[in-house]
């Protein structure tokens, strides 16, 4: 899939690490660190612009790795950009840590998944069709 995007950051374009990888390494593009203190979020700009083909989403996620190590994640995951937005992308994240997180210029602070999608058309009816779980909530499957 071919996807039109404008580089305004220092940084190469995203790029997959491995062969088989389903999401691609998104940097901060900033003019200078920002500090992200315990429980602070923030809008990081990346310099991407981008024109996703219609029926087509890009889902930003968090980097296991900086969650893991260091507390840090997104807020709205997976955040969803449209294929109508033509903004910069800008990742939102947050410091879950109890520590201060630098954010220094060109480190990778999310990953972003290219994923289709279908628009639903709702269909109103009185009742629903009978399944084995039927209405069993919250951790229902795992109880016997």
């Amino acid at each position: 899939m071919k996807i039109q995007v404008i580089n305004k950051s220092k940084h190469p374009l995203p790029q997959y690490a491995t062969l088989h990888s389903a999401g691609m390494d998104i940097r901060a593009n900033l003019s200078e660190p920002i500090v992200l203190k315990p429980m602070e979020r923030r809008l990081v700009p990346t310099g991407l612009y981008i024109a996703l083909p219609p029926g087509c989403e890009a889902q930003m996620r968090p980097r296991s790795g900086l969650a893991l190590k260091r507390g840090i994640t997104l807020l709205n995951t997976p955040g969803t950009i449209d294929a109508d937005y033509r903004g910069e992308i800008g990742i939102i994240l947050i410091n879950l840590s109890t520590e201060d997180f630098v954010i220094e210029d060109g480190e990778r602070i999310a990953q972003m998944v290219i994923a289709r999608y279908e628009q639903a058309e709702w269909q109103e009816v009185e009742i629903l069709d009978e399944t084995g779980r039927g209405s069993g909530g919250f951790g229902h499957t795992g109880n016997k």
